[in-house]
């Protein structure tokens, strides 16, 4: 133990935290893509705020037709470092892309860094310097705050770091030991981290959750373990959350509240299920947090505060404790449903299997994340022995417990587990090591050695290979692809694609699409042939993208639009041998043979037991799509799609092969649609053709030109970049081709355009004037 405790001092300990914890987050600086989907929005827009010199709030590409409001999507603190970064290097030759992708890396180990502190200041450099190490090479904290992969949660447990390096403080035993309470101006450092966090994250409200459980938990320490100063640090704790409540409120103002700010959807409506009314606060979170947590809070701690004056005896106080427990229980099963329902309610629009990351956890993603570092968990245990307990251990255990409850909810918080999992296994090793050495169960040089062994290296094996095997979604023919789509399409044009290739369509074709970054419910509908031209055009749609990459998540789309899988059976099947000029795809349950012979192809499809040949039959090559003379006497309700350039075939029904979806991928011909590009059968771009508005510059006018033009009016609403309207106004356009933007408009910068027929929509969209993407 004693060269352990060499090892893990600062001026050792720190260097190779930083290095180990850089090292394995930079490693995906190697992929020439991102990682995920929502990370090219962010990159897109933080591109285009860098082009245009200034923070955009009105964006004009995303949410189409209509534009995105950015302070109503994150605050914009999301993307300042960044920003920032790329301002600071930018001298240095740093690119806005080069900075984007390494701030992940950045954040993530400073927060190795900060946690290092607070432990140390919490326990001491032993324990600080493994549970340090664990975060560092933890896969549960690497997938999230690794190169190429932006997240916002990643600087959620940088905040909580700093938060608890504060709370550390005020607990150090070196500054306890300072006459009089001047070590509790140090929980104003939790507060104002918090109130800051506020500004980077529209989800920040899980910092306020854990301090609130900080103040419980040392409220509770002073119950258990008869120290009453203890009450003065939960009840200056929940005070300084309580500031830090009403400096995010503050903040909100300037740069955009949360998920639950009062503009919100989710705001508006857990305040009407709360009955509660914006005034000061106008964030429903933080008005339920100030007006019902942090007051019940305190009122409690003064309860609890004076039963400890009359319980002095050690029983009582446990029989006190139980109730206190079995009370808090009976409350969080009774409002249960009122908290599902209100701050969780956002979850629902999710879905439970169209997304990976908020799927519910398995003890394989559980294993993935954390590896051996499971094994020293349970050991944190011996820290609450009533000889070793203190009020240090429950501080780890007011986060920790949280913690392990969202990891059992979702994947994506095994990232905001890996902070319970780490510091309760580096803890959990130190008392390990001391115990087997009290014990002399082990020869006492060895004991350390072989655990910390047995901890780093399987872990850092397993999660060195699952950072190496990281890889994006996007590959070159996406980019080939979206790259064409932005240069043949205006830069008002409206792109619709399925939900997690959308923000691929802002990044690489810096054109709008309606993809909000969830499943959307119209999309999945348009691709099984449901919604008519008439929504498409209200919806401003002019080009519309099909692929072999949304074939793949056809279940997910079915599940999206609310339809039976049974009913639309659409099966892929890779291609497994050719000889000579016939084929075979093969995959579990399902087979086709094709084989050319003369004008006619002999496919016989095989599905278990069952061998027939289909109704009609496509194959793709390099020769294009074409319709297939099929033999075979016994056919079935089957239609086949044979693509020898990917090499891959889909087995279909009657009503999967009449879904647009299909008629578009596997045939390049439905009504209203012209083929635009192709690559042969991973991804097609079809031009919808309708009624179109397209906005042009000449000679330093804004033209908006008419396609089709059988428009009778257009209307022009123009915005501030803070959404409010400033400009409304109907112009009747019958018979014209073009139409020239007035000078006058009030001031707007942001102009939004429907053109009408026959008093439906024909086509509308969204533009800045001073838009550089387009210039």
């Amino acid at each position: 133990m004693d060269k352990l405790t060499g090892l893990m001092k600062t001026k050792y300990i720190l260097p190779v935290l930083v290095i180990t914890a850089l090292i394995l987050r930079l490693i995906p600086l190697r992929l020439k893509y991102f990682l995920g989907y929502d990370t090219y929005f962010h990159a897109a827009y933080v591109e285009y705020s860098a082009t245009m010199g200034k923070w955009v709030n009105f964006f004009p590409y995303a949410n189409a037709p209509w534009g995105m409001l950015i302070d109503q999507f994150h605050p914009k603190g999301f993307w300042i470092t960044p920003f920032y970064l790329y301002k600071l290097l930018s001298p240095l030759g740093l690119s806005i892309d080069e900075a984007f992708r390494v701030t992940p890396a950045v954040v993530g180990t400073a927060t190795v860094v900060l946690i290092y502190f607070a432990i140390k200041s919490l326990y001491g450099e032993r324990e600080a310097g493994l549970s340090a190490i664990f975060l560092a090479i933890s896969f549960g904290h690497i997938f999230r705050s690794m190169a190429n992969y932006y997240r916002g949660d990643n600087y959620l447990l940088l905040w909580y770091a700093l938060a608890l390096l504060g709370i550390g403080l005020a607990l150090s035993p070196k500054i306890k030991g300072e006459p009089g309470d001047r070590r509790l101006v140090f929980y104003l450092i939790p507060g104002l981290v918090a109130g800051l966090a506020a500004g980077f994250w529209s989800a920040y409200y899980l910092i306020f959750v854990f301090l609130l459980a900080n103040a419980a938990f040392l409220t509770l320490e002073a119950l258990i373990l008869q120290e009453d100063w203890a009450f003065a640090d939960s009840i200056s704790l929940t005070a300084a959350a309580a500031a830090g409540a009403l400096m995010a409120n503050f903040l909100g103002a300037r740069v955009g509240y949360g998920m639950f700010g009062w503009n919100r959807p989710d705001g508006m409506a857990v305040a009407e299920k709360l009955g509660l009314e914006f005034g000061l606060v106008k964030d429903a979170f933080l008005l339920a947090y100030l007006k019902y947590a942090v007051p019940l809070l305190i009122l409690a701690t003064v309860v609890l505060l004076a039963a400890s004056r009359l319980l002095k005896d050690p029983r009582s106080r446990i029989s006190l404790i139980v109730v206190l427990l079995l009370g808090v229980a009976a409350v969080g099963v009774h409002y249960r449903g009122l908290v599902e329902e209100t701050f969780l309610a956002f979850l629902q629009r999710f879905g439970d299997g169209a997304i990976a990351e908020t799927q519910r956890t398995s003890l394989r993603d559980v294993w993935i994340s954390y590896g051996t570092l499971l094994l020293a968990v349970p050991f944190f245990t011996l820290r609450l022995r009533p000889s070793r307990a203190r009020a240090a251990d429950f501080i780890v255990l007011s986060f920790a417990i949280p913690g392990f409850i969202m990891m059992a909810l979702w994947a994506r918080f095994l990232f905001i587990g890996s902070l319970a999992v780490a510091v309760l296994a580096g803890i959990g090793a130190v008392e390990l090591i001391e115990f087997l050495e009290e014990m002399r169960a082990v020869p006492k040089k060895h004991a350390a050695a072989a655990l910390i062994v047995l901890l780093t290296v399987p872990t850092g094996i397993l999660d060195l290979q699952n950072t190496l095997n990281a890889r994006p979604f996007v590959d070159e023919n996406w980019e080939r692809a979206l790259v064409k789509l932005g240069e043949l399409s205006n830069g008002n044009d409206v792109v619709l694609t399925w939900w997690d290739q959308g923000y691929w369509v802002t990044y690489f074709s810096h054109r709008a699409t309606p993809s909000k970054g969830v499943p959307d419910e119209l999309t999945a509908r348009y691709y099984l042939g449901m919604v008519s031209k008439d929504e498409l055009m209200n919806l401003g749609v002019d080009y519309v993208i099909v692929s072999y990459d949304t074939v793949l998540k056809f279940p997910a789309v079915l599940e999206t639009a609310g339809v039976p899988p049974k009913d639309y059976p659409m099966v892929p099947i890779p291609l497994v041998e050719q000889v000579g000029g016939a084929f075979l795809f093969e995959r579990e349950g399902y087979s086709i043979s094709a084989k050319p012979r003369g004008d006619h192809w002999e496919v016989v499809v095989a599905v278990g037991e069952s061998r027939f040949s289909p109704k009609k039959a496509f194959v793709e090559d390099a020769a294009g799509v074409r319709g297939m003379n099929v033999t075979g006497a016994q056919k079935a309700d089957a239609y086949v799609y044979l693509n020898l350039n990917y090499g891959y075939a889909v087995l279909m029904n009657g009503r999967a092969f009449n879904t647009t979806l299909a008629r578009l991928m596997f045939t390049e011909r439905a009504p209203n649609y012209r083929l635009v590009y192709s690559d042969g059968g991973y991804i097609k771009i079809f031009r919808f053709e309708h009624p179109n508005v397209a906005v042009v510059s000449r000679e330093g006018k804004i033209i908006l030109e008419f396609t089709n033009a059988t428009g009778t009016y257009l209307t022009i609403t123009g915005f501030l970049d803070n959404g409010r309207v400033v400009f409304d106004r109907r112009y009747k356009v019958e018979k014209a081709d073009e139409f020239y933007l007035p000078d006058q408009l009030n001031g707007s910068v942001v102009i939004r355009y429907t053109y009408w027929g026959n008093g439906k929509v024909l086509d509308r969209g969204t533009f800045r004037l001073d838009d550089t993407w387009q210039q």
